[in-house]
């Protein structure tokens, strides 16, 4: 029984080591951000800063912009992004952890320039809205359609964000349009400019319906700057959410950190946004994972504070791992016993078939020889059976089959004693 309950033990604890291993997550990911020293920039290095404390390592991949976080999470060359709101997203291409920050849509242009508020009539003007690729870019064409503005009519310039308040400046342009937070840090010097202000636009409630993706949002007066009073009067934006987005087969357990670190980021308000109003699993135009969205519904669960992190993250798929494997032991625990009974009998049990020949063989009158082969052939089988060890409770059958061989052993004497 020690032997089965050894070897019992041993493939047991091959099997959950095996289990352990496959829960594992990998140590490190590749997060795509948009320029570099951009505010995705900014974000995405905090969060390398929060997974850095399980030991995730974050390797941040610079990019022109959410158009193309897009196609590098398509290719598989990183695992998460930051997009913008309103950038398609492939169906079964990509997943969504959760909606995060609102982005602000701003339109910069110089103090003196007589810009008209409403876009519609907007005509023959320079205009910078990112970079080719940029979120800025895909936002502003979609802006154009939906204010009907033929693309034709003004002129498009395509330049970073940290060149387009220089541009605006040196009248190389006459708007800059910025889908960022408001304390991005190329806005800096713009907020401060007596020179620049941003143009409120008129009929955003209509604008806003046209581009489904976005909402309203109001920036307070003084929401930026309480010295020079910027805004000097509460100004509503169109905002679009930034998601967080993943490749479909990331490891649960990042996606748990990841999700985490966005609870701890985004939760506090800002400007434009109240306390707890991200991550969300609304206006993301995604599939959101389901591991996130429960985290980010349900907060996480009392495994949590039992277990470590990649194992907590994982209790699921822990248990459709070990679901089969206890399918198979639990069995083996009722069944092992009756086992184990079986070949202990059996031990004594196979002389049976040798004792009963011996038993036929008497029948037929067999000489002095043969009896005593016969006696010698039964008193070896005894000394074997003597010798089994076997435990206590299985003992009975061996004395049974001991009195047996003595039995068929008193009529070989008997025989014996009738050839003298």
């Amino acid at each position: 029984m020690r032997w089965w309950l050894g070897l019992f033990a041993i493939t047991f604890l091959i099997a959950l080591g095996l289990v352990l291993v496959l829960l594992l997550p990998p140590k490190s990911l590749t997060l795509a951000a948009g320029p570099e020293n951009g505010a995705y920039a900014q974000v995405a290095t905090q969060y390398r800063d929060i997974l850095a404390r399980d030991g995730i390592e974050v390797d941040i991949r610079y990019s022109n912009g959410s158009a193309e976080n897009v196609d590098l999470l398509q290719t598989g060359e990183i695992d998460v992004a930051l997009l913008q709101g309103g950038i398609p997203v492939p169906k079964h291409s990509a997943e969504a952890i959760g909606g995060l920050f609102f982005e602000p849509m701003l339109f910069l242009v110089r103090s003196q320039t007589d810009v008209p508020r409403n876009p519609a009539h907007w005509k023959g003007l320079r205009i910078t809205a990112g970079q080719e690729g940029s979120g800025t870019a895909a936002a502003f064409a979609d802006f154009q359609a939906a204010v009907e503005l033929d693309p034709v009519d003004n002129i498009l310039l395509s330049l970073a964000y940290a060149d387009a308040v220089d541009a605006l400046r040196n009248k190389v342009v006459d708007v800059a349009v910025f889908v960022t937070t408001v304390d991005a840090p190329y806005l800096e010097q713009a907020f401060s400019a007596p020179d620049l202000s941003f143009l409120p636009l008129v009929y955003l409630d209509a604008i806003s319906r046209r581009l489904d993706y976005t909402t309203i949002a109001t920036v307070p007066s003084g929401a930026i700057s309480l010295t020079n009073v910027i805004p000097p009067a509460p100004q509503k934006v169109l905002a679009l959410e930034t998601r967080l987005a993943m490749v479909p087969d990331l490891h649960p357990a990042l996606i748990n950190r990841l999700t985490m670190a966005a609870k701890e980021l985004h939760a506090s308000r800002d400007i434009i946004t109240g306390r707890h109003t991200f991550p969300t699993v609304e206006g993301t135009g995604m599939t959101v994972n389901s591991v996130s969205r429960q985290l980010i519904q349900e907060g996480p669960s009392t495994w949590h504070d039992l277990l470590p992190y990649w194992v907590a993250a994982q209790v699921n798929r822990l248990l459709l791992l070990t679901l089969p494997i206890l399918l198979f032991v639990v069995p083996m625990f009722r069944v092992l016993p009756s086992i184990y009974a079986y070949f202990m009998g059996w031990r004594v049990w196979q002389y049976y078939p040798l004792i009963r020949q011996i038993e036929d063989e008497l029948t037929l009158r067999p000489d002095a020889d043969s009896l005593a082969e016969m006696d010698k052939q039964l008193l070896g089988m005894d000394e074997r059976i003597s010798q089994l060890g076997l435990p206590a409770a299985y003992r009975q059958a061996a004395y049974q089959a001991r009195m047996h061989i003595d039995l068929v052993r008193k009529r070989i004497r008997d025989r014996q004693s009738g050839h003298g």
